[in-house]
């Protein structure tokens, strides 16, 4: 939202300067994003007289100007055909940034054509003030030396852009910030109610409700004998401000109202509509309409349209029809004053993409009372600018009831609060913000119809410490036993998931932030949104439900990298899944994809494969804290690729899956190429045990040399080679200290269905060197440990 600070001034009476008055907002809770002052800007430029304009000695286009200055005389050659002896013009001194021009003058006077020049004459052009470069600019009025070039220039108007929090559509307009500023002890409020304006005989236009549950209320005028045109200055001065572009007076004074009280309007040309206007349901294709952004749109049954017996006109509370507009040869217009319900309002929005400063105003709630105030502030305008003759207000319908009066315990206040107000300085608070205050043991708050948002106690209170000053509130500091050291309030999760998150980085991967919601298309492909988690009001149609998995938006991310250029990008992401609404339905995880892509090397192209993206998953599971003693399976789910992916098991539960990703999933979210991925569920580690801390050396070696044996085994090919390294190790707990696959080979000499597997056992002797004969009965454990998962040995 923004306006200028003269605007504000208009409703509220305040001394403070502009940056007083943009603390004093943000205190009051209205967070200002952008305060643009274009006087700020011109600082450096005054008002100076040229007193004498000779031409150049040395060139035909040029002059030499003797100027009065703010720095007293100063000789300055200009090229501007226009200047001359007697005009006002701008002075730029030395050292000045020229904002058109985008340089600085130098800080030393300049020789052109060997005549020194102390500064510049400036355009309004070079000030970026203006269209205007033909020449210098040439002031009109009795301007002093010295004064701002930005006041001259009707420049010296500051824009404030602040943030509007939803619940609060009344800071929509200028006079509900004025309002609420000076309830804040701000200023005083000047501008109250807007006196109703006579009319001469009845409205002749009538207005029907065919659907008032979507616009329950309907306010309009007629105004004969207009003279449409331009907008006065001041006007046109504050559309343009706050980005709007003029149009003519009576489009400019709906802006206006819509911008001044938070009250959206709308102008018919009278010659163009017929005697009957109504609010009803759209009816397809018999009521397309070109709108004003120049769009043909067909109104569905759900989409409140206003149309006369003839045609549709426009959209209700979203856009108006093109036909009815106002021209320059507009002479008697129908001005209307509605309300329209918020939901259906952001449906027809939404459906047809039409995002106008009606809709964001109607979508957020505007004040269902102030139909009569908008009628009467345009009609005043239009009178006053345009002339003409009005006709009586005819209202249609009533308004939406106000909510109901609210109950205030006001001794919960000071508990809710800690602050001490007097009773006076509550009700104070209260009706200096609209509402009406009955006191008693409890007392009863009415509400204003512009407060939909207030419907408890709690949001009385939250207002009346917003009002006294956030920086009110006591601060008390929790106590502190003497002589303890507090750790960190991280808990154990916290920790896991900030040492993942440095584990995955360290493995080349750059951290995505990505929605916890996506499309219900895409949630099928893992495994389908769990129970009660689709979003009854999603914010995009695309995100409709919460995502079972981390994975949705990390694979569309690589491949949007891909399309912008970015092949081998690699992406993770820490973050929760949603598989039920339940308590513990939620799962913190840890995530991460890149896609197979070959890098070039001057010692050959290796693409990354199932085994990379393990040795990233190893890592990050080992910054968590998961124990060793992971086990490495087939099983993963439908969503990975069978043969080149897995899972990593502690008991029966899953802690991790890894590999590729099923080209069926890859095709349906428009991926291109292979992709590598893993999600680990950080919530599925245990905790580390305890244990007692004790001394050792600081490099354990064991004392006796280990004893290394390679065996070679037959086994079936879908026997999984990590059932036979757990049985290797098995087979002398402990003696054997690892065991490795350091071969795999399938072909000539071994059997059909069959591979044969190289495996290297560690045998570490604990307190004397093994004989041979131990080391072969250790041999024979093993073997027939091999034998028992399913293979044998070669011969």
């Amino acid at each position: 939202m923004k306006f200028t600070l003269s605007w504000l001034r208009q409703h509220l009476e305040t001394d403070l300067t502009l940056d007083q008055l943009g603390e004093a907002m943000t205190m009051a809770g209205l967070e200002i994003e952008h305060i643009d002052n274009p006087a700020a800007k011109l600082a450096a430029f005054t008002i100076a007289h040229v007193k004498d304009a000779q031409p150049h000695p040395d060139a035909d286009r040029l002059r030499v100007c003797t100027v009065e200055t703010v720095d007293g005389a100063k000789q300055i050659v200009c090229g501007a055909p226009n200047a001359r002896a007697g005009m006002t013009a701008i002075y730029a001194p030395l050292g000045a940034y020229i904002p058109g021009l985008d340089f600085t003058l130098d800080k030393k006077p300049r020789k052109i054509r060997g005549v020194e020049s102390f500064g510049m004459l400036a355009s309004t052009k070079e000030l970026d003030a203006g269209e205007d470069h033909d020449g210098i600019a040439d002031l009109h009025g009795d301007w002093p030396v010295g004064a701002p070039a930005a006041e001259a220039l009707g420049l010296n108007d500051p824009v404030i852009d602040f943030e509007v929090t939803p619940n609060r559509p009344d800071w929509l307009g200028v006079y509900g910030i004025a309002r609420d500023l000076a309830a804040a002890g701000v200023g005083a409020l000047k501008t109250g109610a807007i006196k109703p304006v006579g009319g001469e005989g009845e409205c002749p236009v009538t207005i029907e409700l065919d659907w008032p549950e979507a616009c329950p209320v309907f306010a309009g005028r007629v105004i004969r004998g207009v003279k449409n045109g331009p907008s006065p200055d001041w006007l046109q001065q504050r559309l343009i401000a706050i980005g709007l572009r003029p149009i003519n007076l009576l489009v400019d004074v709906t802006n206006y109202v819509s911008y001044d009280r938070a009250r959206p309007l709308h102008v018919y040309d009278l010659a163009k509509i017929g005697p009957v206007i109504r609010a009803r349901k759209g009816a397809g294709e018999a009521d397309s309409f070109e709108a004003l952004d120049g769009k043909v749109y067909q109104p569905a049954a759900h989409h409140c349209v206003i149309a006369d017996d003839a045609r549709c006109l426009g959209f209700g509370g979203v856009m108006g029809g093109a036909y009815s507009g106002c021209t320059e040869e507009t002479v008697d217009v129908f001005i209307e004053s509605a309300w329209f319900d918020p939901g259906l309002t952001r449906i027809t929005a939404r459906e047809t993409g039409i995002d106008s400063d009606a809709k964001y105003r109607f979508e957020r709630g505007v004040d269902p009372e102030s139909v009569r105030d908008g009628v009467e502030l345009a009609t005043r305008l239009i009178l006053e600018h345009a002339g003409g003759t009005p006709t009586e207000l005819t209202v249609a319908g009533e308004s939406p009831g106000r909510n109901a009066d609210i109950s205030l315990d006001v001794g919960r206040i000071g508990r809710l609060l800690g602050l001490t107000l007097s009773e006076d300085r509550i009700e104070e608070i209260l009706t200096a913000l609209g509402f009406t205050v009955t006191r008693g043991e409890t007392w009863t708050v009415g509400v204003p119809s512009w407060r939909r948002d207030a419907t408890q106690a709690a949001d009385l209170i939250e207002e009346i410490a917003r009002i006294a000053g956030y920086g009110n509130l006591p601060t008390t500091p929790f106590g502190r036993p003497a002589g303890e050291r507090f750790e960190a309030p991280a808990t154990t999760l916290q920790n896991r998931v900030r040492a993942a998150r440095r584990a995955a980085a360290l493995a080349g991967y750059d951290e995505a932030v990505s929605w916890s919601f996506c499309h219900h298309g895409e949630a099928a492909l893992f495994g389908g949104h769990g129970a009660g988690l689709k979003i009854a009001n999603p914010i995009s149609s695309e995100l409709d439900v919460m995502r079972p998995s981390a994975l949705v938006h990390l694979l569309k991310s690589v491949q949007r990298s891909a399309d912008r250029g970015v092949e081998d990008a690699r992406y993770f992401e820490a973050g929760p899944i949603y598989l039920s609404d339940a308590p513990d339905g939620q799962r913190t995880v840890i995530a991460a994809a890149r896609r197979v892509i070959a890098g070039r090397d001057w010692r050959g192209a290796q693409a990354p494969d199932v085994f990379d993206i393990k040795a990233d998953l190893d890592a990050v599971l080992a910054a968590a804290g998961a124990p060793a003693a992971l086990q490495v399976a087939a099983g993963a789910r439908d969503w990975w690729h069978p043969g080149r992916s897995g899972v990593m098991r502690l008991g029966k539960a899953v802690v991790a899956e890894f590999g590729e990703i099923h080209p069926r999933i890859l095709k349906a979210l428009h991926i291109d190429g292979r992709v590598l991925a893993f999600e680990a569920v950080l919530d599925a580690i245990p905790a580390a045990k305890k244990k007692a801390l004790k001394a050792r050396p600081a490099l354990d070696l064991p004392e006796l040399t280990p004893v290394r044996r390679d065996f070679a085994f037959l086994a079936p090919d879908d026997l999984p080679a990590a059932s036979l390294l757990k049985a290797v190790r098995g087979a002398d707990k402990q003696l054997i200290v690892d065991a490795s696959l350091f071969d795999v080979y399938a072909g000539q000499g071994v059997p059909d269905g069959q591979v044969s597997l190289a495996v290297e056992a560690v045998i570490q002797p604990r307190e004397k060197t093994l004989t041979d004969k131990e080391i072969e009965q250790i041999s024979a454990k093993v073997i027939a440990a091999a034998e028992k998962a399913g293979a044998q040995l070669r011969s």
